[in-house]
C-alpha cells in the first residue's frame, strides 16, 4: 500500500499545479488530500452498495454513482459526456481493429486525450467530431424522458439546464488555464500538458480497486466505467480542495499585507505599492496541511436544506459526509 500513496501523491502534484498550484507542494499536504479523496471515495462506495441491496442486487451499477452527485448538475453533465466520448473512443478503437475504420476513422488519439483528461468535459475537439464519431447521450433512469415509451426527437442545437452549467464551468476552466499557461515557454508548457492527464486510474485499475477499498468496502467487481467514473470524480475533489484552498491562502495573504505580516511592521498602515526599482518579491509558497484543512471545511459546508434539523438534538441525529 505504501507504493501506491507514494504514487498517487505524484499525481495529486500533477493535479494540484494544473489547479493553479505550485509544483513543489509538501509530501504533508499531498498525504492529506490523499486521505481525503480515499474518504470520499470509500463514501462513495458505501451509499452506492446501500443504493444497489435497495434494488435488490449486490453489484453497484454506473446509475448508482452518478445518483450520489446527481444535486451538482454541472458536474453530472460532465461525467455524462465523459462517458459518452469514452464510448466514441471504444467503438472507434473496435472499428480501426477490425479494419472498418481506414484513414478516415482518426480521432482515435483525440479520444485518448479525452479520456485521460476529464477537466475539459467537452471530449475531443470540435474538427474530430464527424458523423462517424458522433456521441451518443447517456440516459438516466431519473430523466424526464425515461417515464415515456416514445422520445421526443433531439435537435442539434438544443441545450438542457445541466449542459449550460457545464459550458459555463468548461469556459472558466479554459480560461484559468489559459491565465495559468500564458507565460510559460515551450518546455514548461509541455510540463503542463503531462500534467493534465495525471489520473488516480488511467494504466493502474488494479492498484486503485486495492486503495479505494474494493473487496472490504464493497463485495461489487468494478467494471471498466465504475473505476472510470471513480477516477473522474476523484480529479474532481482534488480540484476543488486546490481551487478553494487557493482562495483561502490569498484571504491569508491579504489580510498580512494589509497587517504588515510581522510585528515589525504592524505599526505601519498599508503597505505602499510597489516601485519601479523594488526588488523581486519572494517566490509565491505552496498552499500548506492548514489551507487544505479550511477548503475542506468549507466544502463539507452544508446546504440550506440541513438547517431544518438544527432542532434535533446532537445526540440523536448526526451530520453525514458530504461527497464533494
Amino acid at each position: 500500500m505504501s507504493d501506491v500513496r507514494a504514487k498517487y501523491r505524484t499525481e495529486i502534484q500533477q493535479m494540484m499545479f494544473v489547479s493553479g498550484e505550485t509544483g513543489d507542494v509538501s509530501p504533508e499536504t499531498t498525504s492529506m488530500i490523499e486521505g481525503i479523496v480515499q474518504q470520499q471515495v470509500t463514501e462513495m462506495l458505501k451509499r452506492a452498495t446501500e443504493l444497489a441491496a435497495r434494488r435488490g442486487v449486490r453489484t453497484i451499477s454506473t446509475d448508482d454513482l452518478i445518483f450520489l452527485i446527481r444535486h451538482d448538475k454541472a458536474k453530472v453533465s460532465r461525467l455524462r459526456t465523459f462517458l459518452s466520448w469514452k464510448d466514441v473512443r471504444k467503438s472507434a478503437k473496435d472499428s480501426d481493429e477490425k479494419g472498418g475504420g481506414g484513414g478516415d476513422a482518426g480521432g482515435v488519439d483525440d479520444f485518448d486525450i479525452a479520456a485521460n483528461d476529464p477537466t475539459l468535459g467537452t471530449g475531443p475537439s470540435v474538427g474530430t467530431r464527424n458523423a462517424k464519431n458522433k456521441k451518443a447521450k447517456v440516459g438516466l433512469p431519473w430523466d424526464v424522458s425515461s417515464f415515456y415509451s416514445e422520445q421526443v426527437p433531439e435537435r442539434e442545437d438544443e441545450e438542457d439546464e445541466e449542459e449550460e452549467e457545464m459550458n459555463a464551468a468548461t469556459l472558466q476552466r479554459l480560461k484559468q488555464a489559459d491565465e495559468r499557461t500564458k507565460g510559460m515557454n515551450a518546455e514548461e508548457y509541455l510540463h503542463f500538458s503531462e500534467c493534465r492527464q495525471a489520473s488516480f486510474t488511467f494504466r493502474k485499475g488494479k492498484r486503485f480497486r486495492e486503495w479505494a477499498g474494493f473487496g472490504v468496502v464493497t463485495d461489487s467487481k468494478p467494471n471498466d466505467d465504475i473505476v472510470d467514473i471513480l477516477g473522474f470524480l476523484t480529479y474532481e475533489i482534488v480540484t476543488l480542495l486546490t481551487e478553494e484552498a487557493l482562495k483561502v491562502k490569498a484571504a491569508e495573504d491579504a489580510l498580512k499585507r494589509d497587517s504588515g505580516g510581522d510585528e515589525e511592521k504592524r505599526g505601519r498602515k498599508r503597505r505602499r505599492e510597489p516601485g519601479l526599482f523594488d526588488p523581486p518579491e519572494e517566490a509565491r509558497t505552496p498552499v500548506g496541511s492548514k489551507h487544505i484543512q479550511e477548503a475542506y471545511r468549507r466544502l463539507q459546508k452544508p446546504d440550506l436544506k440541513a438547517n431544518y434539523f438544527k432542532h434535533i438534538p446532537k445526540g440523536t441525529w448526526q451530520r453525514s459526509l458530504k461527497l464533494i
